[in-house]
């Protein structure tokens, strides 16, 4: 599954949002990123990467929104060229509930004018990729981290940016081990994840 994706690049966050990037950027081995997933609720995380990333490596490396298709509130936004909220009927059930909270008024110009494109994944999108990490890389993330796993993995990336088109090196930022383990468990027992 994961060599779908050709080669990702993973970064767990530890020193806050512009440090992450940072950390890759300065590392050998990262220098040649052809793209960043970077999982968005309120957007800190996500201006201050972005800010960052531009800031380094300019147009060179394509940034890549992720959030859930239950709360797609940076999506909607970009799309339409003006901040919006969640939806007045939106339940906010997902279980990437770290990314609950919207764009505001300092975040979205950067979300705005200096981010790629944002794609959206489903809940059973979420839970798998969240395994796939507890189980191939023992690394203990929440479901807000599996969204930008889950967008790599994806039909709709692979197919707007496929290998051929220079997109190879992918770096994925994996925000937070905030989870009750049982209840994602639980969770994924629900929609059949095995």
């Amino acid at each position: 599954m994961v060599k779908q994706v050709r080669e990702i690049i993973i970064k767990k966050e530890r020193e806050g949002s512009v440090s992450s990037d940072l950390e890759n950027i300065d590392s050998k081995s990262h220098q040649d990123l052809d793209a960043v997933i970077i999982p968005v609720g309120g957007g800190g995380l996500a201006a201050g990467n972005t800010i960052a990333l531009r800031g380094l490596l300019g147009d060179k490396v394509k940034i890549i929104l992720a959030e859930p298709a239950e709360m797609d509130d940076a999506k909607r936004s970009k799309e339409s060229g003006q901040l919006l909220g969640h939806d007045p009927d939106n339940k906010l059930n997902s279980c990437a509930d770290g990314l609950k909270t919207t764009l505001g008024p300092n975040t979205w110009p950067i979300v705005r004018d200096l981010v790629d494109n944002i794609f959206t994944v489903s809940e059973v999108e979420i839970l798998r990729a969240t395994k796939l990490i507890w189980e191939r890389l023992k690394i203990t993330i929440e479901p807000s981290a599996g969204v930008g796993i889950a967008v790599a993995l994806g039909d709709e990336f692979r197919k707007m940016y496929p290998a051929e088109s220079g997109i190879q090196n992918i770096g994925i930022i994996l925000c937070g081990g905030n989870v009750d383990v049982i209840k994602i468990c639980q969770l994924m027992q629900e929609y059949g994840i095995e």
